[in-house]
């Protein structure tokens, strides 16, 4: 009799935890999908709602000896040309333009921007100012591209650095010749664009791919109705308004922006020899592959190996990879190893030998030529 109560809460036990690490699994398979899902306003624009770009020259006064040279003549002609429309006539040699700075005046004109909404605008010197710090934008119009005015710029700059000089020597820090107009821009021309009234819309992803595409046409199906959305191409999308959200299409993009998708990653490595710096996916996989650079051998194996449970077990047989990776700085002779690893494991073990970023993009390099890496390579 003991013996059986003892073998039932055993056996209670081995189901208790096989339940346990069931939904365990499914916790940490939960996790994954939701790690790499991401908001659908961070992939995706509705083809219409943007920025524009509008663009001024103007001139900043107040600054302290850190304008522009004489030798800067628009300086001097913006300037005398401001003061002869106030009624002021000056000879252009008397004219002393040290506390004075040509600018280009620059801003991005959101959408939806409405008369009289204030913006930010980045000035920066086009003379030979030496800084900007203290000094005062003056009334500056900011054109579109096709010549309309659409804001008004004016106001102090705030300027995150300096430059000083003094008895041959001089001191800067940060980029004193551009500063940031903080809210100084007024809207003064709407750029015409309205939600009412229509049913039909465009989404334009931000990286195009065919599957990122289907997935996202798929969720928004899924949660509002069948042929809601339909994939027109890798980067395009056709959205219907539902008839329920005929007189609240604002609600409607509202709510299919904070839909979360899983956007599919391309095999891709962004290399930029000038700063060293290299950038990869997890989706990048080096095939069969023995390299030498100089006198740094670099060997990549992969072996498979079978995890078998205890007999009368309730585990699975599951395939293990098992991944050894050898980098030494010898002569000697190629070795090909047929197996399959990725690449940052291939450069962690370059790094583990004190291999130079510049050898490692070599390397990388190579390896794609070879026809090793599958995946994109692009130099910055």
């Amino acid at each position: 009799m003991l013996r059986t109560q003892t073998h039932d809460r055993s056996r209670r036990t081995v189901q208790t935890l096989l339940r346990g690490l069931l939904a365990l699994s499914l916790v940490l398979a939960f996790t994954a999908t939701t790690a790499d899902a991401a908001r659908l306003k961070d992939m995706a624009s509705v083809k219409g709602v943007r920025s524009n770009q509008i663009i001024g020259y103007g001139l900043v006064v107040g600054l302290r000896g850190t304008g522009d040279k004489a030798g800067a003549r628009f300086t001097t002609q913006s300037l005398r040309s401001l003061l002869s429309k106030m009624g002021i006539a000056l000879d252009p040699a008397a004219i002393r333009i040290a506390n004075v700075a040509a600018v280009m005046v620059t801003a991005n004109l959101p959408a939806f921007a409405r008369t009289g909404s204030e913006i930010d605008a980045v000035v920066s010197s086009i003379g030979d100012a030496q800084s900007l710090e203290g000094g005062m934008l003056l009334m500056t119009p900011l054109l579109g591209n096709d010549g309309e005015i659409y804001a008004i710029a004016q106001g102090p700059l705030a300027v995150g650095g300096f430059s000083v000089q003094g008895g041959g020597a001089s001191v800067s820090q940060n980029h004193p010749t551009v500063g940031t107009l903080v809210g100084g821009a007024t809207v003064e021309r709407e750029i015409p664009f309205s939600l009412v009234g229509r049913q039909e819309f465009e989404i334009s992803l931000h990286n195009p791919d065919f599957t990122t595409a289907q997935r996202t046409a798929a969720r928004i199906n899924e949660a509002f109705a069948p042929g809601v959305a339909a994939a027109r191409d890798s980067g395009t999308l056709d959205l219907r308004v539902p008839e329920a959200f005929r007189n609240d299409v604002v609600g409607f993009l509202a709510r299919v922006e904070a839909l979360d998708v899983v956007p599919d990653k391309a095999a891709r490595i962004i290399l930029n020899e000038r700063t060293g710096t290299i950038v990869m996916g997890d989706r990048v996989r080096v095939s069969t592959v023995a390299v030498s650079h100089g006198n740094l051998t670099v060997i990549v194996n992969r072996t498979d190996q079978v995890s078998q449970p205890a007999p009368f077990g309730q585990g699975e047989t599951a395939r293990v990879q098992n991944t050894e990776i050898e980098a030494f700085e010898e002569k000697s002779n190629l070795s090909v190893i047929e197996n399959t690893v990725t690449i940052g494991e291939l450069v962690r073990a370059l790094n583990a030998m004190g291999t130079t970023p510049t050898d490692l993009i070599s390397i990388i390099q190579a390896i794609k030529a070879s026809g090793a890496l599958a995946a994109d390579v692009e130099m910055m």
